[in-house]
């Protein structure tokens, strides 16, 4: 069973491909910064990779504390304005392996995004919000 309910889901496997990553630098300070994804339905995680992934300040970020933040969202209509989105609090884990999975010229290494509590907002007509904690 899913930690996400079917219109989030639904929302995850929609086509969007660009999401924005917080992590925690060495000071203490987040860092976000619009990154690649792919919801991974097998494991029920979010997948992140991108060109020299090793180099890059989330990376290194990660690998000294694992806690993330990852947003998706879009417009769904400017007139009445209409946001949706889904916000994934939980913990990387750093894989070596599966990035180029993930897109052409990826790096191998990736993130892989276990949910800790999901936010999602404006995903049916009646804009509803939903926010829970995952075991």
């Amino acid at each position: 069973m899913s930690v996400f309910t079917d219109e989030e889901r639904d929302y995850l496997l929609s086509g969007i491909r660009l999401g924005r990553l917080a992590t925690v630098g060495p000071d203490g300070m987040p860092h976000v910064v619009p990154t690649s994804f792919r919801y991974n339905q097998h494991h029920d995680t979010i997948d992140v990779g991108g060109h020299d992934f090793t180099t890059r300040k989330k990376y290194r970020d990660v690998l000294r504390s694992p806690k993330v933040a990852f947003v998706i969202d879009d417009i769904v209509s400017v007139s009445p304005w209409r946001i949706r989105g889904i916000e994934i609090r939980g913990e990387a884990e750093v894989l070596d392996t599966g990035g180029t999975e993930l897109g052409p010229g990826f790096a191998p290494e990736m993130f892989r995004i276990t949910p800790k509590r999901i936010v999602s907002w404006g995903l049916s007509e009646q804009m509803s919000y939903n926010a829970r904690s995952v075991p």
